[in-house]
């Protein structure tokens, strides 16, 4: 949980830790951030010099270095200081020193208070950025037996109280798909998750449609791949936000509000199917291949908390990709939900063929005036940008500009990638409308094909493709993302969202 404090000396005092700032100044020395008066108060009260205190440990000013010093005082339960280098005092830098202190405290029942955005509190993006990174930091998930682990309160000495509200919604929206993600396969599948998008849809007051069945004829994508898991087979999740001031009448003042539909991969295992992945040590990630559905229901989840003024429509493809007597084969063809005939070539090319279910859904039903999905879809992407950024592909400019700045901001990067024309007709077929893996060219570019394949299905909509499989999954415990799911979208996708109210 996060939390604002007043930053004085009275109200500090009633946490466990105290982080304190520090920096490196161009002369070498050192000092720490916020208020003279408020450090010297600190010094006073525990008999120190912070800056003796600091030099013992040799310290080099980087972001995140933390350096611990015991206290006593029976005036107060503090009994640590965390010491925290500030590095440029960038957002970026913020964020680092924040999941540093996050991950100190992981697993601890503890109250731990960071004053080091005391300086810049009038800087919301800072504030936010250091709050968000530290309960990313602190973040676990385990189902062993016994005892649980405990949990840390987390506070932020600022006056700015909305700031601290929002980044602990949004916090929060990270971990719930976090957790998604990291819940195994054998617990959950498509059923499972419409059943936990019904319990954020009650929670939260959204609209929830849960397709399954005979009702997901017209899917013939989410069907095929679905399909090789009939028990309990694939659904097809749709919840809605409208403001709640609005959703009495549902007016017209609804509906004249920005429609944002996003769609999410919701693959909940992937063997590949028939195409089985080799070497098949790549499986065991595979539970984390619907990290875009995760994203796009915390998303929203997070958005009926924040309240702004838009309309926003997930659609959340799920389905789990196994290899059966029922599994779609190479060569088959299948018809997407706008009509266009598909010959299968690789079965392990499944995601595309569910978000273009999704997109071409919205496009005929949802009239958005942004259509967004995201995916872990190619690992193309990873191969390209690695685990830093999100390959982002659109031919809208404008639209492309705000993402990369929410991006930014949120610390969740995207970089614009191209839609090469030039690649469009190896997704030509002999038999059918298109194949689905680029099979005729040689562009062996995975990620533009696979983007160039989506593009089939979204109309004339503003449109933009995030391809999340490498930033999506990180495999070491670091910084602020612990080894597996890292909920990656949640921060990018909200902060762009509340631009546009």
């Amino acid at each position: 949980m996060l939390s604002s404090v007043e930053p004085k000396l009275p109200a500090i005092l009633e946490g466990d830790l105290l982080a304190l700032g520090f920096i490196k100044k161009e002369d070498e020395s050192f000092a720490f951030l916020g208020a003279q008066s408020l450090i010297s108060e600190i010094e006073t009260l525990f008999e120190i010099n912070l800056l003796d205190e600091l030099a013992f440990f040799s310290p080099t000013g980087k972001a995140g270095e933390i350096f611990e010093i015991p206290v006593i005082h029976a005036s107060t339960t503090i009994d640590r200081l965390y010491l925290v280098g500030a590095g440029d005092q960038s957002t970026s830098a913020f964020r680092t020193s924040g999941a540093a202190l996050g991950r100190k405290v992981r697993g601890k029942a503890t109250h731990l208070i960071s004053l080091l955005t005391t300086e810049k509190k009038e800087n919301a993006v800072v504030v936010a950025a250091h709050a968000t990174s530290m309960a990313m930091g602190a973040y676990s998930w385990q189902l062993k037996s016994g005892t649980q682990p405990e949990l840390p309160h987390l506070s932020i000495a600022s006056d700015d109280a909305t700031t601290l509200a929002k980044a602990n919604s949004i916090a929060e929206g990270v971990s719930l798909a976090r957790d998604l993600i990291h819940t195994p396969s054998n617990i959950k599948n498509p059923l499972w998750l419409a059943e936990e998008a019904k319990k954020v849809a009650d929670a939260k007051g959204l609209e929830i449609k849960i397709l399954s069945g005979r009702d997901l004829s017209k899917f013939g994508g989410l069907v095929a791949v679905g399909g090789s898991s009939p028990t309990p087979g694939p659904r097809f999740i749709e919840l809605s936000y409208i403001p709640k001031k609005l959703q009495k009448s549902k007016s017209k003042a609804a509906t004249a509000l920005p429609h944002i539909v996003i769609v999410g991969k919701g693959i909940t295992f992937d063997t590949g199917g028939v195409s089985l992945k080799r070497p098949y040590d790549t499986m065991v990630g595979m539970k984390s291949d619907m990290a875009g559905a995760a994203a796009v229901l915390a998303t929203i989840s997070t958005i009926a908390d924040l309240q702004p003024s838009i309309r926003l429509t997930v659609l959340m493809m799920c389905a789990e990709n196994a290899l059966s007597g029922t599994s779609q084969r190479p060569s088959d063809i299948l018809t997407q939900y706008n009509g266009t005939t598909v010959e299968i070539i690789n079965t392990d090319a499944e995601g595309r063929l569910v978000l273009a279910d999704g997109l071409a859904y919205a496009d005929k039903n949802l009239d958005p005036d942004y259509l967004l999905d995201i995916a872990t879809l190619t690992g193309a992407a990873t191969l390209g940008l690695g685990r830093q950024y999100a390959a982002m592909y659109t031919r809208d400019e404008k639209l492309a500009q705000q993402l990369s700045l929410a991006g930014e901001i949120s610390g969740e990067r995207v970089w614009h990638m191209p839609l090469i024309d030039d690649y469009a007709d190896s997704l030509l077929s002999d038999v059918a409308d298109l194949n689905h893996t680029a099979e005729k060219g040689d562009g062996s570019a995975g990620s533009v094909t696979a983007a160039l394949y989506l593009e089939h299905f979204v109309g004339e909509r503003r449109w933009l493709h995030l391809d999340i499989a490498g930033p999506g999954r990180s495999e070491s415990d670091s910084g602020e993302n612990p080894k597996g799911g890292t909920g990656f979208g949640v921060r990018l996708l909200v902060n762009w969202i509340v631009s546009l109210s």
